[in-house]
């Protein structure tokens, strides 16, 4: 059957999807480990377990704002730690069903992940040890304004009291998803067990957009840039051993803010990996899409970056395109499937999934990238592999592809180039249109698939 040509408001509705679904993760839900519910009660999200807890006074004197400081009737100071009462010790608690240890918990029990944050300054309010080498942080952070966790995989023999630090990997969520999401869906764990490196996961909200949010021109939160690249990683240099060498990937929306990041903060990043995401927002159709992604979750679609007419130079300084030149002496790792084909790695008749049409779409703003990089004359990896569908066995593939390059980076044991064993040339492929066609007339569909179509491609 002759394939039909999609409306572009139609298409923009349908990509939105792309920016926020992964067609393989199961529906991400809150962690109940936070709340501390013991087996067999409610596994409500926790913040309808906890109630939002009283602002607590600041740490120490330097945390507390000038306003606060003036104010007569605020709590009195904090005794000195000698003095302190200590928190009641909890009881020891049964093995769980399954024969999983429990977390280990530590800090105040009220605190969970989206709750008000405290005022002051950024800090940890609560640590969840989860394993020998997970360690669930929980961090009061002014910046999006609430209390967000941070996933961290620890290497042998860390300590918070080591005379040495450790580099440090960031690896970045996809839309729609969670802190938890490497660890969740793939096997970071195993597979770094002999890094030397501190991994880390920071929650970015399910359309945070790796951003700090314009906010029609006021700014305040939520600022997940701010976050992640002031106060994560501030306080994992102070209080947990984290040098000053770091590498950061990510897959789909965190694929965009692992490039972003390494362009704004040009010297943070010794090595970035972009797995199947956008890289470049003001291409024709891509602020659409951005906007309706934002749409999609509930949010204002200006408020992220303004209108994309109106506010150019606020999408200019989020575009990693224009920031290209920031990226001089940074190793970079490009990588997508071409077009929504079914690949190697998805099992034989798996159904084709919209969010498919997130391959065609980041490669078409990668080889942007690509070529302005070629213009400028910053070396760079890319690897894009034709057929393979917007899921985590291929975004898998691909930091393992590229964790060679990350190693080295780093300064650690096992790096130098990327593992080939699976790549193509950049060069094979090109788009004599600014789209090609993105989904196989004959690609087998879901039914029914959405808008009634049954193969689609972009009208010219």
């Amino acid at each position: 059957m002759r394939s039909r040509s999609l409306p572009a408001a139609a298409l923009a509705t349908v990509l939105a999807t792309v920016l926020l679904v992964g067609a393989s993760a199961p529906p991400v839900l809150a962690d109940p480990g936070w709340s501390l519910v013991p087996e067999g009660e409610s596994t409500a999200e926790p913040s309808q377990v906890a109630p939002a807890p009283q602002e607590q006074p600041p740490a120490d004197p330097g945390d507390v704002p000038p306003q606060e400081a003036q104010d007569d009737t605020r709590p009195e100071p904090r005794q000195p730690a000698e003095e302190q009462p200590r928190p009641p010790r909890q009881q020891p608690q049964p093995p769980r069903q399954d024969g999983r240890p429990r977390p280990q918990d530590s800090g105040d029990g009220r605190y969970a992940p989206w709750q008000r944050a405290l005022k002051g300054s950024a800090r940890v309010v609560r640590e969840r040890r989860l394993g020998p080498r997970m360690l669930d942080i929980l961090i009061s952070s002014p910046s999006v304004g609430q209390m967000m966790p941070v996933r961290l995989l620890l290497p042998r023999g860390w300590s918070k009291s080591a005379k040495r630090t450790w580099p440090v990997l960031y690896l970045l969520h996809g839309g729609a998803d969670n802190y938890t999401a490497w660890t969740r869906m793939t096997d970071v764990v195993s597979f770094t067990e002999n890094v030397d490196a501190i991994i880390v996961m920071p929650e970015a909200g399910r359309a945070g957009n790796y951003s700090d949010w314009y906010n029609g021109g006021r700014g305040g939160t939520p600022a997940w840039a701010t976050f992640h690249t002031q106060e994560v990683r501030q306080l994992l240099e102070i209080g947990y051993r984290a040098g000053t060498r770091r590498a950061i990937a990510g897959l789909s929306m965190g694929a965009y803010g692992a490039v972003k990041y390494a362009a704004q903060n040009p010297g943070m990043f010794s090595f970035v990996g972009a797995f199947s995401g956008i890289m470049a927002t003001e291409l024709p159709g891509i602020p659409q899409i951005i906007q309706n992604a934002q749409l999609s979750e509930g949010h204002d679609p200006d408020a992220l970056w303004g209108d994309p007419s109106r506010d150019k130079k606020i999408w200019a300084a989020n575009d990693p395109l224009v920031l290209a030149p920031n990226l001089k002496g940074t190793a970079i790792f490009l990588s997508s499937g071409t077009n929504s084909f079914a690949g190697p790695l998805d099992p034989p008749g798996s159904p084709w999934h919209p969010a498919h049409l997130g391959e065609p779409i980041s490669a078409y703003t990668a080889k942007a990238l690509s070529r302005r990089l070629d213009a400028l004359g910053i070396k760079h990896t890319m690897n894009m592999y034709g057929n393979g569908t917007h899921t985590w066995p291929y975004w898998n593939r691909e930091f393992k592809n590229s964790f060679p390059m990350a190693l080295r980076a780093l300064g650690l044991k096992g790096g130098g180039e990327p593992d080939v064993a699976t790549m193509r040339d950049q060069r094979e492929w090109e788009y004599d249109t600014p789209l090609p066609p993105i989904t196989p007339p004959d690609a087998v569909q879901p039914a029914p698939l959405p808008l009634g179509v049954k193969g689609w491609t972009l009208e010219p």
